[in-house]
Formats: C-alpha cells, sequence, structure tokens
C-alpha cells in the first residue's frame, strides 16, 4: 500500500517494550513520499537508564535509512526522549534525511498543518522534568506488570491481551484530564498561528478529531498500540492500527 505521507511517533527505540519488529513489518507493506517521525523514536532517558538494543531496533534504523536513500523524503522531529538531538537541529543528511524540532506541513486538500512532537506544550515535561521522568518510570513499572498479568491469564485460559497501563492512561481522571488539557492547548496554538491543523505524537494516544475548527492528529504509539496517521492521494487523513490487521 502506497500513501501520500506516513506519520509515525513514540517508537521508543531503546526499550524492552519498543514494538520494533511489527514496525518493521508495517514499513515492509506501506510505502510513501513522505516519512515523518514524529518524536521519541529513539529513547535516549531509558538508554541513560539500562542500554537496551536488540537487532530489531538497529534493522528500523536501517530501514528508514535505506527508504532515504530510494527518494522517499524522511523527516526527524525532535522528541523529548530524543532531545540530545536538539543542540544539533536543524541537520540536512543528504538529499533526503532531515532533522528539526518542528515542521509545516502542506496537505494536498491545500491545508498546512504545523508538525511537533508535543512536548513543547507540556507543562509537565518542560517545567518539572523530574516529574515527567519519575512519570517515564511508572509507565515503564506498568508495562512490565502487563506482561505479568498476561501471562496470568493466559495460564487462566483468558488469550485476549489486556492492557493496565492503557486503561489507566484511559481511566484515571487525571490522566484523561491532562490528555483533554494537551490536546486543546495544541489545538489553540494551531489555530492561533493560522494553521488548520495539528499532528503530534507525545501522549501514545491516536486520535483524529476536530476542537474548535482545528483538525487534531495523533500518530499514537508503537510501545502498546502500533499506529500511524496516513495522508492518502485524495488527501485524506487517516489512522492505521497495525496490530488490527
Amino acid at each position: 500500500m502506497k500513501y501520500r505521507s506516513i506519520f509515525i511517533s513514540d517508537i521508543h527505540l531503546g526499550t524492552r517494550f519498543s514494538k520494533a519488529k511489527q514496525l518493521l513489518k508495517f514499513l515492509k507493506h506501506h510505502d510513501c513520499e513522505n516519512l515523518i517521525l514524529v518524536g521519541d523514536i529513539i529513547d535516549g532517558w531509558a538508554i541513560k537508564r539500562k542500554f537496551v538494543w536488540p537487532q530489531a531496533h538497529s534493522d528500523v534504523i536501517q530501514k528508514v535509512l535505506k527508504k532515504a536513500r530510494k527518494g522517499t523524503n524522511v523527516t526527524f522531529i525532535t522528541g523529548n526522549h530524543d532531545e540530545f538531538l536538539r543542540p544539533f537541529v536543524p541537520l540536512i543528511l543528504g538529499n533526503s534525511l532531515n532533522i528539526a524540532n518542528e515542521l509545516d506541513y502542506n496537505c494536498l486538500n491545500g491545508k498546512k498543518y504545523y508538525v511537533t512532537h508535543g512536548d513543547f506544550f507540556d507543562s509537565i515535561t518542560m517545567t518539572k522534568k523530574w516529574l515527567a521522568i519519575l512519570g517515564d518510570y511508572g509507565y515503564d513499572l506498568l508495562l512490565h506488570l502487563n506482561a505479568a498479568l498476561n501471562f496470568v491469564r493466559k495460564k487462566l485460559g483468558i488469550k485476549k491481551y489486556w492492557s493496565l497501563s492503557k486503561y489507566v492512561k484511559d481511566n484515571v481522571k487525571s490522566s484523561v484530564s491532562f490528555i483533554s488539557d494537551f490536546e486543546n492547548v495544541l489545538s489553540n496554538h494551531a489555530k492561533n498561528k493560522g494553521y488548520d491543523g495539528i499532528i503530534c505524537g507525545h501522549i501514545h494516544k491516536a486520535e483524529i478529531k476536530d476542537i474548535d475548527g482545528i483538525e487534531y492528529l495523533n500518530c499514537g504509539d508503537w510501545v502498546e498500540n502500533c499506529t500511524a496517521i496516513v495522508e492518502t492521494y485524495d488527501g485524506e487523513f487517516k489512522i492505521i492500527n497495525w496490530l488490527d490487521k
């Protein structure tokens, strides 16, 4: 399947829970003119704690570089977990690979979208980094608990995967409030700057919706959900959930 553009965020290479193998399959079956990596591609925070780098993580990097060599326009938007790249941006690596903090994207439908990872609009990440890092530890703990819980569920004959971390994110009041605030802040920024929409990541929740006349699009993640945003040649945006394929 070929699209004009594919937007992927929050792969978190360098962590145990990155779905690198699933992403490789996705990239094998989907081609595009523009591949936009919307931040948190390489998890520098996790690598500082403990170096984890399976072969599949290197394969993802090689796959992206191969696409760039073959003419796909690859843009790497930095996120908070790969902020180690920010002192060096903008970087132009060859004819088809760029690293930046943000991007203006013109869609086939004539609309203009602001592309950012989203952490610049997260007050906790920007003003209380220690708390963001503590939250990252907590999320990592929940992911470990997911594995244990689903092992027990399988032993009990329950085959369907269930995510404690996703349940907490979707149902705990403070988490739901944070997500809503995050979406509104980004949409307001896009509106104030004259954009028609915004494309982001950061909160690991794939979404396409209208917020006060602004099209809000979130790529989701490749830690639990394995989702991407694509632009078709009809100028339409869609969410692809690879786990549903």
